[in-house]
């Protein structure tokens, strides 16, 4: 396993499938990595209540050979955002509209920030191959993820490539079920333990479709099923629940796959995006 490019976004996005111990730990990391940097593993024992055979483990388990090396990196991640640090992340109900904007952009900015460092561009070129190939192509997703899903369908319509978003779980069976080897199934969800996604998304698996699942969380049950997983962050807070925090680094994993693919098949693409936006004008201007 190699060291996380953003430790801070690595940890965020393996919190839930973390042990409580080891939750002490990294939460300790979220709300104040610059406390990892200031201390010794015995001081950093004290402060997290574990002991430091579980500071070890902890460490390695978020992809660090020990504690010296995370308290590096962690270093290295505080220096390069200190001045972002001068604008608090989390909204109070009180906070004047400036403030709200300041808070949103930084928010934002952070997350597509951590999603880029997360995502491995070989990983994402082998969705782009499997996709520009593809008979058809599934997108499963409900509520928040199912606005991506529908964002990603539409794109590659336009761009000539058959596919149908789902956020109806029924129907998405059904698809599922009819799916066969040579279709992809890109499954977006923010836990991935939504049931409404997992189980068409493992049922078009088993039919023979390529899996590629848009999630939080690595080391979720969908992550662990999928053929490919593209991690997307995203910080939650009182006005930002998980999966609504997650959207605009879930959108952001869409596009890099649209204009790769819009790239792998550029004459066909831009055929299908000139015929596609005169026909809309042609109907707005009726």
């Amino acid at each position: 396993m190699s060291e996380p490019a953003n430790p801070v976004a690595a940890v965020r996005a393996v919190l839930p499938s973390l042990t409580p111990a080891a939750q002490a730990i990294a939460k300790i990391i979220l709300e104040d990595p610059g406390v990892v940097v200031r201390s010794t593993i015995t001081e950093f024992s004290a402060v997290s209540g574990t002991s430091e055979a579980t500071i070890v483990r902890t460490a390695r388990s978020l992809g660090f050979s020990g504690y010296s090396q995370l308290r590096f990196a962690l270093a290295a991640a505080v220096a390069r955002d200190e001045p972002e640090r001068l604008i608090p992340g989390d909204l109070g109900p009180d906070d004047p509209i400036t403030d709200v904007i300041a808070k949103v952009t930084r928010a934002e900015s952070q997350a597509l920030a951590d999603t880029a460092a997360l995502l491995r561009p070989e990983e994402v070129a082998e969705v782009v191959d499997a996709i520009a190939a593809a008979r058809r192509v599934d997108v499963y997703g409900v509520a928040a993820s199912g606005l991506v899903a529908a964002d990603m369908s539409q794109k590659l319509l336009r761009i000539g490539l058959s596919s149908h978003p789902f956020s109806d779980a029924h129907l998405a069976l059904t698809s599922a079920a009819l799916l066969r080897p040579g279709d992809v199934v890109v499954a977006v969800s923010c836990t991935g333990e939504t049931a409404d996604v997992l189980v068409p998304a493992c049922t078009a698996q088993e039919a023979g479709a390529l899996l590629v699942a848009i999630t939080n969380n690595p080391r979720s049950s969908l992550a662990e099923a999928a053929d490919h997983v593209l991690i997307s962050a995203g910080r939650e807070t009182a006005f930002r629940p998980g999966a609504l925090a997650s959207r605009i680094s879930q959108l952001l994993i869409v596009d890099c796959i649209f204009v790769g693919l819009a790239q792998r098949t550029f004459d066909t693409a831009e055929a299908a995006l000139r015929a596609t936006k005169e026909a809309a004008d042609t109907f707005r201007h009726r």
